[in-house]
Order: C-alpha cells, then structure tokens, then sequence
C-alpha cells in the first residue's frame, strides 16, 4: 500500500479574516514593533501591508509626540494596561491629513496569534502582543469642526460669538498663556454702535442685519491693521445685538487700547451703502487696560460694561479708559442706594441745624435744619452725597417726613425751654418729588398737629428750579401750606430762571440768595486791586433786593464768611445772613446755647 501524504496545509482562518476584514488592523509585538499587517491597515497609511512589518508601531501612528499616549501604549505592550484608544492626525503620502482613531488592546490567548509562542498564521515563533487598529474619523472630525464653528460664530457678522469669545478671554487670562514670555498684559475694547436701534425700527432687520456685516469688515480690517507686525491681530468678536469686542492679548499698554479704539471710531465714520441706501452710525467704546494676572473674565467685562456706560454718558461718539477712582465712586453709589431706605427705618440719619441771623442786629431769628447720614461704613455723609439718590429712588418720601417731624419737634423743644425768649423758626428743604409722591400738605398738618409747633415758625425751602413754572398740584400745595401759615422760600436763588415777575404769582415769603453772589463781595479794605470786585455786581444784588421788598418779600443770604461781606449785605438792605461767620452747622444743643445769648457771632 503506498504512503498517504499529508495535504498541503490550509491557511488559518483567523489569517484569512485577518487579512479581508475591512478594519485597519496591524499585530505588534510586545517590544512595539509590527509583525503583520492586513491590507486596509496599508491603504489608510499609504504604504504597502509588507512594508509595514519591522517598523516602529508608534511611529507610523505619531504616538510617540504625545507623552501621555506613548506611556499609556507603552504600559499595555507590557500588559500593565488593559488597553489604549486615542485620536491621531497623520500625515498620509499624497499631502493630505487625516484623523484616525487608535485602538490598541491585547490579542486573547486562545485565539491563533494570541499564544507568545505562535504567529498569524499559526506558525510557532512568533511573539506577538497586541492588536492595533485604525478607524479613518476624518469625516466626523470635520463635521464636528463644522457645527463647532456654527455654534461658535454669529450667522449675521460670521465673526467669533459671545460663547468662543469667553473660551478665548479665559484662556489668555489663565496663568499658562501669560507665563509664556509675552507682556502678561490684557486689553479690551468693548463697544455698541449709536443710533443702532434706529436703523432696525425704521428700515427693518434686515437692513440692520446687512449694517452688521458691514461694521463687522470695518472692525476686522482695524483688528488686522493692529495686529500687522505682531504675534497675533486682537480678536473680534459680536457678542450681541450691536455689541462688539476686540480682545487684545499681550497688550502693551493704554497707548495701544486707545490707538486701537481711535482707529475703529474713525472706521465708522464714513458712511455705510447698505442695500441701496447711506447709513451712519457712531459707536461708544469702553476701554480697559491690565494685568493678566489677579484679573478674571467676569471682572474685566464689568470695567468693560462700566467704562461703556460712561463713554454714552460723555456724550456717545468716543472712548473712554476705564478710571479706578470713578469706578470707586460708582461702586459707593451703589452701596449707598441699596441700603439708603433700610437706613431711615434703622435711624442712621440726624440732623444738624445752622443758624439764621438778623442782619440789623446780629440776633438768631432761626435756624436750617440739615440731614446728615451716619453711614456704618463711609462715616457722615452730608446731603450732597444721598438727596439726589434718594430722589431717584424714591427714598426721599420717608426720608422727608422723618427731617420734617424731627426738626419740628425740636424747634417746639427749643421754645418750651426758652419760653421767655421769642421763638426761633426751623427751615426744612423739600424735593419737589415730595411734593408729587407724598401729600406733603396733610404730612406738614399731621406733624404740627403732633408737635405743638406753630404753622409760622416752620419754613419749607424748595430750590428755584422746583418753584419756578410751578403748575397744578405743586402750585396748589404750596398755596395750601401757605394758607396754612407756612412760609415758602426758594433756595439757591438766582441760579435758576431768576424770573422776579412771576414770583408774584407764588405763594412766596423769603429769597435766599445763592452764595455765589455773597462770595463775589469783597470789603473795601480787604480787597486788592486785581480781586476788588465790580461795582455792578452790588448793584444788581440791591436791585435783587429792592424787588423782592416790594413784592413783600424778606431775602436772606447764604454763605456769609466775613465781616465785610456782613457788612456791605446790611447796607443794601439784606434782611437775614447764613454762614460761617455766624456759625457752621452744629448739634440741637449747640443752638440751645446760643439761644441763651441769643446774640450770634463767629463760631
């Protein structure tokens, strides 16, 4: 019988899969080395499967130019790692780049291939370790590069949006990106275009749209201008409505902030050809300049929004450089404002009183009642720093009501422990808004009711402005008060409409002169030659005077200083003087004292 020979061996299975499967796939050998490769993994690499074996795996993928990827690999070849998935750029032969998805894990021990001391093909000898696969992403990368892009830039301009502008501004300010050498500077240049909303409500959003997209040129043609000779332009950026920044990284100091924001203001100056017609717009731009360091992204917005505000509020059309000290008094208003109506109802506020004084014969004939506010924090505070801003939030109703009860409570105090003594008036300044959002007739009635007080020795000051033109329900409340006994004064006279005729259609009683007028006088004997005031500067006060007389008026002038002033105001016929020649505004007991000599001189 003749010997039966062994067939031709058939090629292993896994061999054949190996080599169709349409998954990139290389083995690797626990030193990185590639012991076999199948076709697809060739192709995406560009390079022949036979080519490939006894190269460095890491190399062909570009593992090895990111440590932590290459230590990772490293760690599953000696089997401390149980495997490894990254993403790669490479570089293919016909110039193109691609991004694949890395896939390294080690081959099972049962399967042919897996055993260390078998091949691919099953033969032994072989000492392969893991299994390396590639999966072409490139297509999901740019696609995922797309949407990026579309949620990261604005559809109207195509420039950089609120969100990548943040992504952009967090990462200049973090420690990296100004340790690297540059300046460690910052600079922004926050603006919104003037007259914007005009141009949407007139001509549409459409057009306003198309101005967008053509202010977005202008800023970038200056961005690119900036940046020309340098690292990097500033970035430009929409970051809402007809809101627009320009970040300048590596700043190197104001000087180039204000070259930068003059530049974009004389970009816009020429006037927009925007869908067949001449459109001009202005712009206001906060500027700031700092330090990277110690600053955060939300902290330098708001000097940014800040100094913004206050360009607009200079008049629009301009830059403005973000001033510490002025934000400082904001950020005090602010305090002040959020706890001023808390602080009447926690009694922070008192009140000082300065005295009137007769001008014949030197006696106190009353007194003007002044609101201090004892801030916990600030200290005192006089009146010009919190009536306006009580006015503006209403906070002056109850403010009023409290000076008017507590003077005239204590005016009725001074005339029961005075009683031989003829009693002394309390002056109380009014806001006009009082007169609007309270009913400040039944307010003064209630208080004089309470206090005893009689209607004559009460004065409400209100300033000219207030009082001039007064129609409707100011004019009737002051009549009413008036009619009540009341005497009205304006304050501050003559700063205002100085209308002397309408003043008899006003239930009027006093004109207090404003003190500029006072300080122009100058004694004869005290002045020099070069500051002796005009001759006509007298005569227009006596005449002042003289009027208000006739019309059954008494004046009283304010801020008398010297004995010369006091002097010359006696002889054109002044009835009453407020100053610091009398006295400076004092507690409730000080006016007691004087009321026990009654006479005032220079406190």
């Amino acid at each position: 019988m003749e010997p039966q020979l062994d067939p031709a061996p058939a090629e292993h299975p896994f061999r054949s899969a190996f080599s169709a499967a349409p998954l990139a796939m290389a083995v690797v050998d626990h030193e990185g080395v590639v012991v076999s490769a199948n076709d697809t993994f060739g192709a995406l690499l560009g390079t022949g499967p036979g080519d490939l074996a006894g190269q460095d795996a890491a190399e062909l993928v570009d593992l090895t130019s990111d440590a932590r990827a290459h230590h990772a690999y490293r760690e599953v070849l000696s089997g401390h790692r149980a495997g490894l998935r990254c993403t790669r750029r490479l570089k293919h032969p016909d110039g193109r780049s691609l991004w694949v998805q890395v896939t390294v894990a080690p081959l099972p021990p049962d399967l042919p291939g897996g055993s260390p001391d078998s091949s691919p093909d099953g033969s032994p000898g072989g000492s392969p370790g893991v299994l390396m696969s590639l999966t072409d992403v490139s297509a999901r990368r740019e696609l995922q590069a797309r949407l990026r892009h579309l949620q990261n830039h604005d559809p109207v301009t195509r420039l950089p949006n609120r969100t990548l502008f943040f992504e952009r501004l967090s990462a200049a300010l973090e420690a990296e990106s100004y340790e690297r050498g540059g300046t460690g500077r910052i600079g922004l240049c926050y603006l919104d275009l003037d007259g914007f909303k005009a141009v949407n409500d007139t001509l549409g959003h459409r057009v306003g749209d198309r101005l967008l997209a053509a202010v977005a040129e202008r800023l970038t043609r200056c961005a690119d201008e900036a940046g020309y000779g340098r690292a990097s332009a500033p970035l430009v950026a929409r970051l809402g409505g007809d809101e627009f920044a320009l970040l300048v990284e590596d700043s190197t100091g104001t000087e180039q902030l204000a070259d930068l924001a003059e530049s974009v203001l004389t970009a816009l100056q020429a006037p927009f050809e925007v869908s067949g017609r001449r459109l001009s717009v202005s712009a206001s731009i906060g500027v700031v300049e700092r330090r990277a360091a110690g600053t955060s992204a939300t902290a330098l917005m708001q000097a940014a929004d800040t100094t913004l505000y206050w360009a607009k509020a200079d008049g629009k059309a301009r830059w403005t450089l973000f001033d510490p000290e002025r934000n400082a008094h904001r950020m005090t208003r602010q305090a002040l404002v959020s706890t001023l109506r808390a602080a009447v109802e926690r009694g922070e506020f008192t009140l000082e009183y300065q005295p009137l004084v007769g001008m014949d014969d030197g006696r106190l004939r009353g007194v003007e009642a002044l609101v201090r506010w004892r801030h916990p924090q600030f200290g005192v505070l006089t009146p010009n720093r919190f009536i306006q801003l009580a006015e503006d939030d209403g906070s002056i109703v109850p403010l009023g009501r409290w000076i008017l009860a507590t003077a005239c409570r204590q005016a009725r105090r001074w005339q029961l422990d005075h009683p031989d003594e003829p009693p002394i008036f309390v002056s109380v300044n009014v806001a006009v808004r009082q007169v609007w959002d309270s009913d400040l007739v039944a307010d003064v009635a209630e208080v004089l009711a309470e206090t005893g007080l009689a209607p004559q020795l009460l004065q409400l000051e209100l300033t000219e402005s207030a009082v001039m033109g007064s129609a409707g329900r100011p004019l009737q409340a002051l009549q009413a008060l008036s009619d009540m006994g009341v005497h009205i004064a304006i304050d501050d006279f003559g700063t205002g409409y100085s209308n002397l005729a309408y003043l008899s259609r006003l239930p009027v009683s006093v004109l207090k002169l404003d003190g500029s007028f006072v300080r122009g006088f100058q004694h004869e004997e005290q002045a020099g030659a070069a500051d002796r005031p005009s001759p006509a500067d007298e005569v227009i006060v006596e005449a002042m005077i003289q009027l208000a007389h006739r019309l059954g008026l008494t004046v009283t002038a304010e801020c008398v200083e010297t004995s010369g002033q006091a002097s010359r105001l006696r002889r054109i016929g002044c009835d009453t003087g407020q100053g610091w020649l009398y006295s400076r505004p004092v507690p409730a007991d000080r006016i007691s004292e004087l009321l026990d000599g009654r006479a005032c001189g220079r406190r």
